[in-house]
């Protein structure tokens, strides 16, 4: 029993080893779904997408000061236990602002590494485009988008 288990571990070692780490697709972790949940904005709904993210420009109205996204990115790296300088990760919204996620809710924002975190952005900006010429319901884009983020980063 021993030796099989040996074995096996060794065999797994092996394919650690050889196998590729990380993709360009995904993101080397995910967001917790515990830490970053994912909080929306009251004030978009299915109903106010015309006046709200519809609107070009909209979100540059509410997006929170690199001031404010830095310090929570700090705290948010230690919390997630990764390393790197702040310029390797996004501090990015679990829901974009393009599809109605809160601005400054720290439940709503988490450090996305780079490259991924700007792959993900032209993700956003499709969703948005969909929800915006009523292809896709605006619930159904925030759900897509935090699955995404809670499975692949």
């Amino acid at each position: 029993m021993r030796t099989a288990l040996s074995a096996i571990a060794l065999l797994l070692l092996a394919i650690a080893i050889v196998s590729p780490h990380g993709s360009p697709s995904k993101g080397p972790y995910h967001a917790d779904v515990v830490r970053t949940p994912g909080v929306l904005n009251p004030d978009v709904t299915q109903e106010t997408i015309n006046a709200t993210i519809c609107v070009h420009g909209w979100t540059k109205t509410i997006r929170p000061p690199t001031s404010y996204t830095n310090e929570l990115k700090r705290k948010q790296l230690r919390e997630y236990g990764v390393g790197g300088s702040l310029s390797d990760y996004q501090e990015d919204h679990l829901i974009s602002l393009e599809l109605g996620g809160h601005p400054t809710d720290p439940r709503n924002l988490w450090p996305e590494p780079y490259p991924r975190a700007s792959e993900v952005d032209s993700i956003e900006n499709d969703l948005n485009a969909k929800v915006c010429a009523g292809e896709l319901s605006l619930d159904d884009a925030q759900r897509k988008e935090s699955e995404l983020k809670h499975t692949d980063g």
